[in-house]
């Protein structure tokens, strides 16, 4: 995702470490390179997080998030579970092919009642307002989790920053678009065999869940209620 501007001042120590946990959930969740495998194979990853909870004021009790696959095994299913389709044949007689996208989709509009459209064209509108655009290599729909994800990240950077308006804007985010997503994803992940990744949707669940009750115990609910 990139940005018109950005700000480096001096971060809240409580809202700086839910924007490190967002962004490490946007890594998770993105394909993963050998450099994430041995932070999920030798526990750096749990311990990572586990000092971004302890930083912040939470209420959120940490999967395991260490997996005993290989680099390769890993990739596969990732590549299982998010991103290869399933075709099969209905009728070999006349050539009839069935096909569906991945089991676990990435993308939120996937998992919700509301036309496509309408959730791309409300999260353009809030990245647009914060001065953030889907980077053109990325060329990816705007319900991409790992773009949300950053979106978290950054809107939590800003509210570290001292900035009250970017706290109240992850408030509405939450409520409209992250909190349905991660519940629906994780109820996904339990349906299939994917124990690491599993985890890794229990965290999400956990921690937007956990950082909406508080936004809105401190603001309010939002105009979507």
């Amino acid at each position: 995702m990139a940005t018109r501007s950005d700000t480096a001042d001096t971060y809240d120590r409580d809202a700086a470490a839910r924007s490190a946990l967002y962004a490490l959930l946007a890594r998770a969740f993105d394909n993963p390179d050998r450099e994430f495998h041995a932070a999920a194979t030798d526990g750096d990853l749990a311990r990572e997080v586990d000092t971004y909870l302890e930083r912040s004021s939470l209420s959120v009790e940490r999967p395991r998030l260490e997996t005993e696959q290989g680099y390769e095994e890993l990739c596969g299913t990732y590549n299982r579970l998010f991103t290869l389709g399933h075709a099969e044949y209905t009728d070999r007689t006349d050539g009839s092919l069935e096909s569906e996208g991945p089991p676990v989709p990435l993308y939120e509009s996937k998992y919700r009642d509301v036309d496509w459209n309408a959730i791309n064209v409300d999260l353009a509108r809030a990245y647009e307002h914060f001065g953030l655009s889907v980077s053109s290599e990325e060329r990816d729909h705007h319900d991409n989790l790992r773009l949300e994800l950053e979106f978290a990240a950054y809107l939590a950077r800003r509210e570290a920053a001292g900035e009250t308006d970017a706290a109240r804007a992850r408030r509405d985010f939450l409520d409209r678009h992250l909190d349905p997503f991660a519940t629906a994803l994780e109820r996904r992940l339990e349906d299939v065999e994917a124990t690491f990744y599993a985890d890794l949707a229990r965290l999400l669940e956990r921690v937007v869940s956990s950082d909406s009750r508080d936004l809105r115990e401190r603001y309010g609910a939002s105009d979507h209620d």
